[in-house]
C-alpha cells in the first residue's frame, strides 16, 4: 500500500493574505509531497510499507522516520490551520489553556517565545504531556509521538513555511499564525478523541 499525499482541508489560496498560495504551492505541493515520495521509495517491498505513519515513527530511525515523521507533521500542520481561524479559542481548548498557562494572552506569549525561539529547522507544539497542556519545540523532523505526548497543534518554523511571505521574520509569521490561522475546531476534536 502506497502512502498518499493528503487532500488539503481547503483552497491553496484560502490562507491568504496571511499565507499565499505560492507558500502553499511550494510548501504542500513540492516539499510534503516529495516527503510522501521519498517515504514510497524507502518502504516499498519491505514490511513498512503496510504500516501506519504512526507505527513507522515510534519503530524506526534515521532516513525512513524522517519521511514518515515530516508528511505526519505536515498533514497535522494544515489540519490546524484555517481560513476563519485565529485568536482566542473556545469551548474545552479555552477551559485547558485558561488552566494551564492562566490566560489566552499568556499561552500566545509563552508559544510565540517558543516558536520564534526555536533554533534552526523544527516545529513549536501544543501538546498534553499527560499532565496537562504544555508548550514545546521539536527539531527537524522529530514530533510529539516519540516522546509519548499527544500533539494538538504545530506551527512549522522550518524556513519554507513562511520565506515566501515573511523572508527571515519568522516572529510575524507565528504572530499571524496564532492571530489569523489556528483552527481551533481542530484543537478541540485533538482534545476529546
Amino acid at each position: 500500500m502506497a502512502f498518499e499525499l493528503p487532500q488539503l482541508p481547503y483552497a491553496e489560496d484560502a490562507l491568504a493574505p496571511h499565507i499565499s498560495a505560492e507558500t502553499i504551492s511550494y510548501h504542500y505541493g513540492k516539499h510534503h509531497k516529495k516527503y510522501v515520495d521519498t517515504l514510497n521509495e524507502l518502504t516499498q517491498g519491505t514490511d513498512l510499507a503496510d504500516k501506519s505513519l504512526e507505527d513507522i515513527i515510534t519503530s524506526t530511525e534515521g532516513k525512513v522516520f524522517n519521511q514518515a515523521a515530516q508528511v505526519w507533521n505536515h498533514t497535522f500542520y494544515w489540519r490546524g490551520m484555517g481560513p476563519d481561524g485565529g485568536g482566542a479559542p473556545t469551548g474545552e481548548a479555552a477551559d485547558a489553556i485558561g488552566s494551564a498557562f492562566g490566560s489566552y494572552d499568556a499561552f500566545v506569549e509563552q508559544f510565540a517565545a517558543e516558536a520564534g525561539g526555536h533554533f534552526g529547522s523544527g516545529w513549536a507544539w501544543l501538546v498534553d504531556d499527560g499532565s496537562g497542556l504544555a508548550i514545546t519545540s521539536t527539531h527537524d523532523a522529530d514530533n510529539p509521538l516519540t516522546h509519548s505526548q499527544k500533539p494538538l497543534l504545530t506551527c512549522d518554523v522550518w524556513e519554507h513555511a513562511y520565506y515566501i511571505d515573511y523572508r527571515n521574520a519568522r516572529p510575524d509569521y507565528v504572530a499571524t499564525f496564532l492571530n489569523s490561522l489556528v483552527n481551533w475546531d481542530w484543537v478541540n476534536q485533538q482534545l476529546s478523541g
